[in-house]
């Protein structure tokens, strides 16, 4: 069952969600809004067109950290974002991420498969931004450029997130 901003609003008074920095005005009906903070990573120009075989080759390795207030992303061009919001999650809630209408409405996609947010997560939330419009857009850190939608599972997880994903404990 998904949760709603009286229950999510009780989530964050009882400590089952922790939102940091958490702005007025970010939580909707049934969501949360996350803004964009100020690191990106861009693909190596050595790697652009390139056959890269994935078993090789991750993330790390094929992206440049940027930090900047202003990014811009050409047609068909994808970067990874971070949320400013930390999200700590008890181990009985999961988010998801979703996408904002009024991008998606202008071919921006904020993530590609990974919208997950694992039950026990404490950790900040990375987009795959993916620019699907025949023009270039621009990206400003602090942008509403996602939300979150939660649900409580029927148990809590064995497994929370903040202490068994090998990325989590690095966030």
């Amino acid at each position: 069952m998904f949760l709603s901003d009286v229950d999510i609003k009780k989530a964050i008074k009882n400590g089952e969600i922790t939102i940091e920095p958490l702005g007025r005005g970010q939580i909707g009906e049934g969501s949360v809004d996350l803004t964009l903070g100020e690191s990106f990573w861009f693909f190596k120009k050595m790697y652009i067109g390139a056959r890269v075989d994935l078993d090789k080759v991750g993330f790390k390795k094929a992206t440049k950290k940027v930090n900047a207030d202003t990014v811009v992303l050409g047609p068909g061009e994808m970067c990874l974002g971070i949320s400013r919001e930390k999200l700590t999650l008890a181990a009985d809630i999961m988010g998801r991420l979703e996408g904002r209408s009024r991008y998606a409405r202008m071919g921006l996609a904020v993530h590609i498969t990974s919208a997950v947010v694992q039950p026990g997560s404490a950790n900040h939330q990375v987009f795959e931004i993916f620019n699907s419009a025949p023009f270039t857009v621009v990206l400003h850190e602090g942008m509403r450029i996602s939300q979150v939608v939660f649900c409580r599972t029927e148990s809590p997880t064995s497994k929370p997130y903040a202490k068994h994903g090998k990325i989590a404990r690095k966030q």
